[in-house]
């Protein structure tokens, strides 16, 4: 599967607990996750992530949104990087690497 298990917004799904579990079929077969405006603005414009577009997440406000904010502060996720990753390394790399660190997201650093 690998590259299918890369959100939208650039999480890894296979090592999301709830994927794991059975209990979310993962960001791009989970039709109930229509609320996603990122989910969405990547399927109208037909990109199988945020790295596709020429835009800086950072400066995205569908990306960097409100609950986004949240999710990242909680999780300490940094999807930003997620995005910049699977840019520099493409989809398939991307994907294998977050597998074999068994990790939904890149951390923080706390360096912003």
């Amino acid at each position: 599967m690998g590259k299918e298990l890369i959100a939208y917004c650039g999480l890894y799904c296979g090592a999301c607990s709830k994927y794991i579990k059975g209990k979310c079929p993962g960001c791009r077969k989970n039709d109930s996750a229509k609320w996603c405006k990122i989910r969405t603005c990547c399927m109208d414009n037909g990109f199988s992530t945020c790295a596709a577009c020429t835009m800086n997440p950072h400066d995205c406000k569908k990306f960097n949104n409100f609950f986004s904010k949240i999710f990242a502060f909680i999780f300490k996720s940094d999807r930003e990087a997620c995005i910049r990753r699977i840019r520099e390394t493409g989809e398939d790399t991307f994907a294998d690497e977050m597998a074999a660190r068994k990790i939904m997201t890149l951390k923080k650093t706390g360096k912003e």
